[in-house]
């Protein structure tokens, strides 16, 4: 996949203005509806938004610049879902420099396209956000959930149409069907007409004379339904997933819109996670530490065993490979990091000071208060040594 600087055509340092204003220019030029449908031009237009999408936003962008399009798209439209096509490509022109009253999509194109006579507008159900929360084990592993929730569906009673008893809608007197007015402008530079949604039937070019008494008109009610979340491994709590048309049902046979599910990772007491790597504190005995053990560190997975080597201080640490949290859409995966607490105990038995109290009395200063780096080294040589003999005879 080109660099989406490069499809733009603006440097790495560019300002969001130059960003929009290399954008619109590029969509103007290959938008599909000055392109005669154009598979080249609409290839184009999408690969050029799918940049503008991503480089638009401050942190989509900085995941951009240190990842690559795979760490950009963790959060982005469509989540995990299907990617960036064509549609998603034309809605963010609308949204970003659409909209109607002389300034839209229909002046930038010489009219755009008009519904004819009785061809409504079908409104898309609204979306819908619900939180999913993951356990570390389910970021690590990756998950399948099912989940009910209630969400608007057509309404049984009239099929989704909205109107009582079969009645069929009428077209709307005002539009003319067309689900659009007209309205006129006069100005020092002469008169301008432009489109606006009905105001009467709100854009569907139709009126229901006799409503369903069970929805009142909308041609949806709402009912529980199932729905199943495909989680990746390696997600955190600022990555969302979007369900396309699994979401509510729009007024009188309007399409589904989407369902947002967004991640709350909920945290391990055990763990604390620096991106990929997992870091966990492991506690050890003081005669571990001097004399070196095999212990078995805890992981999310399941315990693994490790070698303590001898004379490890407390506050180092042991690296594990390939057993922290998996890349997001990769191959790899971090580390476990096993940091040494050596553990003092409280409570000694009488035999437990009698060593300790032979160790004290022969062991030298600690050796970062030796007084050169030499000496220090010697020191640290014969403390270790006297351990070795303390806890051993």
């Amino acid at each position: 996949m080109a660099d989406y600087y490069d499809t733009l055509g603006v440097a790495r340092d560019a300002a969001s203005d130059e960003i929009k204003k290399a954008y619109r220019k590029l969509a103007m030029e290959y938008h599909p509806d000055r392109n005669n449908g154009s598979k080249e031009a609409e290839a184009r237009f999408k690969e050029i938004s799918e940049a503008y999408e991503v480089l638009k936003d401050p942190d989509r962008r900085a995941r951009y610049d240190r990842f690559g399009p795979e760490g950009a798209r963790g959060g982005g439209p469509g989540g995990f879902q299907g990617g960036f096509d064509i549609q998603d490509a034309l809605e963010m022109f609308m949204r970003d420099f659409g909209g109607g009253g002389g300034g839209g999509f229909e002046d930038l194109f010489g009219g755009g396209r008009r519904r004819s006579r009785g061809e409504r507008q079908r409104r898309q159900g609204e979306p819908v956000r619900i939180t999913l929360p993951l356990t570390l084990a389910e970021v690590v592993s990756g998950a399948t959930r099912r989940l009910k929730i209630r969400l608007l569906e057509a309404c049984a009673t009239c099929t989704g149409t909205g109107a009582a008893d079969g009645t069929p809608p009428t077209t709307c007197s005002t539009c003319g069907g067309t689900g659009e007015e007209r309205i006129a402008q006069r100005s020092v530079f002469g008169q301008f007409v432009s489109l606006t949604t009905c105001r009467s039937c709100g854009g569907e070019g139709v009126r229901i004379p006799t409503p369903c008494s069970v929805c009142h008109g909308e041609g949806r009610t709402r009912a529980e339904s199932e729905i199943e979340v495909e989680v990746p491994a390696g997600v955190t709590g600022e990555n969302y997933i979007t369900l396309r048309g699994q979401g509510n049902v729009g007024p009188r046979g309007g399409p589904h819109g989407d369902i947002m599910v967004l991640l709350d990772v909920q945290e391990d007491p055990r763990f604390s996670r620096e991106g990929n790597h997992l870091v966990i504190d492991v506690p050890v005995t003081f005669a571990q530490a001097a004399l070196g053990d095999h212990i078995r560190v805890p992981g999310v997975d399941g315990e693994v065993e490790v070698e303590l080597p001898a004379g490890i201080q407390s506050g180092q640490a042991l690296r594990i490979r390939g057993r922290g949290v998996p890349e997001l859409n990769g191959r790899g995966r971090g580390d476990l990091i096993a940091r040494i607490r050596v553990w003092t105990p409280e409570h000694l038995t009488p035999d437990q000071r009698d060593l300790l109290r032979r160790l004290r009395e022969s062991e030298d200063a600690a050796p970062d208060q030796a007084p050169g780096a030499d000496e220090g080294a010697s020191d640290r040589r014969g403390f270790w040594s006297r351990v070795k003999e303390a806890f051993t005879s």
